[in-house]
Formats: structure tokens, C-alpha cells, sequence
């Protein structure tokens, strides 16, 4: 069994969550495409300040509404008896119970969830012992990657196309994302069968 660290916002929801709140609010006409960096306040021409003023009051709701990302349900519902779902999330304590709700109306599987408040989930990981992370922001996959040793898989998006060290790997889906588990997790059984006496 596998100890999966998984991001939730741009990863099991879908990437482009946020755009159709930032082009009401801000006046934009953008598409995910428009999004080169993860910062938005650069596009937004707006402070941290500012931003997180907005989130404050936009955050409730783009969460409660978050459409899952193609074949995450699919594929993290058949994991469920096979690995250990460890949600790892910058999302605050407060959105805690929020969380959970879409969880449960979304009916998607879940063993644990950890709001970490931060987008550093360096310690938050290495306290559950992750085998596998995944991610959407590029300096966090390269960081967990580099400093756990293990694979990351980075959901590709136009705003985390930086390059990459090894050990992150590309993806595009979910598809994508069972296809490599499930050769990594028999490649893995494999080579501890190969110790065994």
C-alpha cells in the first residue's frame, strides 16, 4: 500500500476553478491559458493585500463549487482500497469543515486531510511519510521531490511549465497519474519480492 500525498486545489479540482470568479470580479476576459504564473496578483495588477482581501471573501464559495478535475473521482476512488489518500492542502484551518462537505457531496474518497495554512507541505509530508506526492505548483514539486526523495507527479498547467529535475514527472491527468502508480507500485512489489528470503 502506497502513502499518497495529494494536493487538492488545481489537482483534484479543476485547474481552471478560479477563472470565471477573477474575470467577474477583476473585469477580465482571461482563460487558463492567459495564467503563466501561480502568483495572481501580477495579472490581477493588484498587492498580496489586495489579493488576500479577495480570497477572503471569494474563498468560501469557489471551494463549496470547485468541479472535480477529469477522472480524479474515478481514479481516486478505485485507490481507496489500495493506498492511503493523504490530503495535503495550503487551504486554512477555518475551511476545514468546507473542505470535508465537498468532500462528501463530491463522493470523493479520502482517508485523511491535512489544511497545513501554508504552501510549504515540506514537514506535513514528511510527518505521513508520502511515497508518491501530487501537485500542481511547480517550486512545491521540486522541493517535495528533491528534499523526500520521491516521485512527484506535477498536473501540467500553464502557469508551473518551468523545468523540472527527474524525479517530478509530468502529467496531464488523472488517466496519466494511475497509469505511472500502478507501474511504480508493481515495480515496487516486485523488487521487495525480489529481497524477500
Amino acid at each position: 500500500m502506497l502513502r499518497l500525498g495529494i494536493d487538492i486545489d488545481g489537482t483534484v479540482t479543476a485547474a481552471e476553478t478560479f477563472v470565471p470568479y477573477l474575470n467577474k470580479s477583476f473585469g477580465l476576459n482571461i482563460t487558463l491559458e492567459d495564467i503563466k504564473q501561480y502568483d495572481l496578483t501580477t495579472i490581477l495588477n493588484i498587492n498580496q493585500e489586495e489579493f488576500w482581501k479577495w480570497m477572503d471573501h471569494h474563498e468560501p464559495t469557489i471551494y463549496q463549487q470547485a468541479p472535480t478535475a477529469p477522472y480524479a473521482k474515478q481514479v481516486l476512488n478505485e485507490w481507496n482500497d489500495t493506498h492511503q489518500l493523504i490530503y495535503i492542502t495550503a487551504r486554512r484551518k477555518h475551511l476545514e469543515e468546507l473542505t470535508y462537505k465537498w468532500f462528501h457531496e463530491n463522493k470523493v474518497s479520502y482517508h485523511h486531510i491535512d489544511l497545513v495554512g501554508t504552501h510549504d507541505k515540506l514537514s506535513a509530508a514528511k510527518n505521513h511519510e508520502i511515497d508518491i506526492f501530487f501537485e500542481d505548483k511547480h517550486d512545491n514539486a521540486v522541493m517535495l521531490a528533491e528534499e523526500l526523495c520521491i516521485p512527484v507527479l506535477l498536473f501540467d498547467a500553464p502557469y508551473n511549465r518551468d523545468p523540472i529535475p527527474n524525479n517530478v514527472i509530468r502529467i496531464s491527468n488523472w488517466l496519466e497519474a494511475k497509469t505511472w502508480v500502478n507501474h511504480f507500485w508493481n515495480q515496487d512489489k516486485q523488487s521487495n519480492k525480489m529481497i524477500l528470503p
